[in-house]
């Protein structure tokens, strides 16, 4: 029987995180097929290390997981090379970028199959039905190519997390060591990643989770989830939790009651939330929270402006007034608001999309004296291909387009384009971007993220004296002193370093 190879591409430098979007994968064909894991993080020659298992002919599946942004860079070229010297095998990427990409990505040559969505059911199928020389038209989630044509299959309903196999952390173990991925954070010393959820059960336009999961969400139980990381800490001393979930705190009674499990640990963790979800929490489960560990939760607040949210499709209840309440009542729980902001989003005129972008930076500034303590994280707004998205049909109007081949993407533009940085998108002027930048620079300065640990006391204060009366005075022009600063001591974003 054919063996499998995973590849999780490079997605950090220096920084490890167990892979579990592709340990998943393996999870869903252990006991079945033979695979290996190839981890781009890990290896200092990740091609070189799959070509030494592909020479050996027994290899016939290659899956790689592609997230936008840095792991395109190793996804689209060692594909490439792999297809040339291999072509025999079966190239199989899964993720948000080829589920958003899939028909340039179809169109390269050298990738054979797209799984839409969650893979748990759909590769193993494919690789069953390719094995065995089946019909694969009727297997859910996979995209594909026959003649000139691009199929794509039905979604499949979302399935129940907790029957699914268990994660084989101790066979990733015999790759890679387990405790080597547990990184130092501002949360803790050996600090854990862990995915609790899959979904989100909101449709903002604006967010590459949407096209997968169509407004679905399916969490695993507190109990499994606490006895996973339960067995990770006592096996390989994890001390923290990063929730890498699309919406950790969907549900207020999975989250207390997770909170009530891990309390004895003593473990910091951070998750990503709604702003409207959680202000429905009592204050009797935010204060159960705090105690048990939470330190930071991440809120896409986008916008201040009402009309803005609406544009963004953002769903749900969110307003401008309630994205300012709640940044004050996080104020005496002692939990650490992180609000992302969407600047750039487009508009029937140039003066529209500049009064949009300083109505933001006046609207951070807000927030910033309510409680302080809220950190900031600003993305240029970047198209996502969501089919049917009013917002999306305008982008298109307004002149923007994709790459048309999938080797552009490894660009340096089209890079920073994957990281919200540089949006490349026709109504938004350098002008207006360098304005955007700028004011990052002068708040990240007047305000640096509590998560860079690598930041003493000393560099805060000296770079916050540099910052303060630029950003006192709403002076943002030039800020050279400020970027020399923060590039001499590698100022952490955490938009794109993570902690």
């Amino acid at each position: 029987m054919n063996k499998i190879l995973l590849f999780n591409p490079q997605s950090a430098n220096a920084k490890y995180r167990i892979p579990n979007s592709i340990l998943s994968i393996a999870a869903s064909v252990d006991g079945k097929y033979d695979w290996v894991i190839v981890d781009g993080n890990r290896e200092t020659d990740p091609l070189a290390k799959m070509m030494s298992y592909l020479d050996r002919g027994d290899f016939k599946y290659v899956g790689f997981t592609v997230m936008p942004g840095p792991q395109v860079k190793q996804a689209i070229p060692f594909s490439k090379a792999i297809k040339e010297k291999h072509p025999g095998v079966y190239m199989i990427w899964g993720g948000y970028f080829p589920a958003s990409h899939f028909k340039v990505i179809l169109n390269s040559g050298y990738v054979d199959f797209v799984v839409n969505g969650p893979g748990d059911h759909a590769f193993p199928s494919l690789v069953d039905a390719l094995e065995n020389n089946t019909p694969y038209e009727l297997i859910k989630n996979i995209i594909y190519k026959t003649g000139d044509s691009v199929v794509k299959t039905l979604k499949e309903d979302l399935f129940e997390q907790d029957p699914l196999p268990p994660l084989p952390y101790d066979k990733l173990h015999g790759f890679y060591p387990i405790d080597k991925y547990l990184g130092k954070t501002y949360l803790g010393e050996r600090t854990l990643a862990y995915h609790s959820s899959i979904g989100c059960p909101f449709t903002c336009s604006f967010c590459a989770v949407v096209p997968i999961f169509e407004a679905r969400w399916k969490g695993k139980s507190a109990r499994l989830i606490y006895n996973d990381i339960k067995y990770i800490k006592d096996r390989w001393g994890a001390d923290a939790i990063e929730f890498h979930d699309n919406n950790f705190f969907v549900s207020e009674k999975r989250t207390v009651e997770f909170a009530n499990l891990i309390y004895p640990e003593k473990m910091n963790w951070w998750g990503m939330a709604r702003i409207d979800t959680m202000s429905k929490f009592k204050d009797a489960s935010l204060a159960r929270m705090r105690e048990a560990g939470c330190r930071i939760i991440f809120f896409g607040a986008e916008s201040g402006n009402n009309n803005i949210l609406k544009q963004l499709d953002k769903g749900g209840t969110q307003t401008g007034d309630q994205i300012a309440d709640f940044a004050e009542r996080m104020r005496k729980f002692d939990i650490i608001p992180e609000y992302s902001f969407v600047l750039g989003t487009p508009a029937p005129t140039p003066e529209e999309v500049e009064a949009q972008i300083d109505f933001e930076i006046d609207f951070i500034r807000k927030i910033k004296r309510i409680n302080p303590k809220t950190e900031i994280v600003l993305y240029t707004y970047s198209p996502v291909p969501t089919e049917g998205s009013e917002l999306y049909n305008s982008v298109l109007e307004a002149g923007f387009e994709y790459p048309k081949k999938l080797e552009d993407w490894i660009s340096p533009r089209w890079e920073s384009f994957d990281l919200r940085k540089n949006p490349l998108t026709p109504w938004l002027t350098p002008a207006m971007i360098d304005k955007i930048r700028n004011f990052e620079t002068v708040l990240n300065g007047c305000y640096p993220t509590v998560t860079d640990i690598r930041m003493n006391s000393f560099k805060r204060n000296a770079i916050k004296l540099v910052s303060g009366i630029r950003y006192k005075v709403n002076i943002y022009k030039y800020p050279y002193e400020i970027k020399l600063l923060q590039r001499l001591w590698k100022y952490r974003q955490p938009e794109i370093q993570g902690f």
